[in-house]
């Protein structure tokens, strides 16, 4: 199959799509035959997605913290195209740069809301959806901060571990099902999500990059649009790095 024709009539929601790799990844999915709903909080970067995206992006704002809501965008996804054939869990934040005796508590609450019970929610009601059909795909951005620990990011750092227990967890309670569950671990990427953080802390993740640079945008629409095609058949539960050889296990 041609890649310019993997996601022909395919539906895939993309979460935190407005902005950063969930907007790549639509993007390219968008490029690639198929149809997106973008869920994002913001309606400003809603508004810019759908209208750079064109007519075959749809939007919704979700907080997926708030289960009611994501079960109900789930509902009218579904409802709309039939079916939901692949989900992009790229919705989530870095939190402060703070060490772990000093983190503020409430931080460390709205970290793991967003990044873990977020996800969670966005997993259990569109994967529930998915085994009824009988396919589905769905990609994780965990980091690898998820695996090595980041110092000063400890919120971040445990949340991103928790994305990857769940993927591995949920890959293998759906592996009759035909729908595949994996995570990607990215080094860091420049997104949006750094402007949340330090110019020192930037530059301490990118020492420990052996290519000494950031993955692009592109290069983890890559990885992630191959997890969510029909061409990724026999992967799940897996967590697949995206370092630039900062790889651990």
């Amino acid at each position: 199959m041609a890649a310019g024709e993997r996601f022909e009539g395919m539906t895939a929601v993309v979460t935190g799509g407005g902005s950063g790799i969930g907007y790549a990844v639509a993007a390219r999915i968008l490029a690639e035959g198929g149809a997106v709903v973008v869920w994002d909080i913001d309606p400003r970067r809603l508004e810019a997605a759908t209208a750079s995206l064109g007519a075959k992006c749809r939007a919704r704002r979700v907080d997926v913290t708030e289960a009611d809501e994501v079960e109900r965008a789930t509902e009218e996804a579904v409802a709309a195209a039939g079916r939901i054939d692949a989900l992009v869990c790229s919705a989530g934040v870095a939190g402060p740069t703070a060490s772990l005796i000093d983190y503020p508590i409430g931080e460390w609450k709205r970290v793991f809301d967003i990044n873990v019970n977020g996800l969670f929610y966005c997993n259990r009601f569109v994967a529930r959806s998915m085994k009824a059909h009988g396919y589905g795909r769905i990609v994780n951005i965990a980091s690898i901060a998820g695996k090595e620990g980041n110092p000063d990011a400890s919120a971040y750092s445990a949340s991103k571990a928790a994305v990857i227990g769940l993927t591995k967890s949920l890959g293998k309670e759906l592996a009759k099902a035909g729908v595949m569950v994996n995570a990607i671990a990215p080094a860091t990427i420049r997104t949006p999500v750094l402007e949340q953080a330090t110019a020192e802390f930037i530059a301490s993740m990118r020492s420990k990059i052996p290519m000494e640079r950031f993955g692009t945008l592109d290069e983890a629409a890559a990885l992630i649009c191959w997890l969510a095609s029909r061409e990724c058949s026999f992967s799940t539960g897996a967590v697949f790095d995206l370092s630039g050889g900062r790889a651990t296990y």
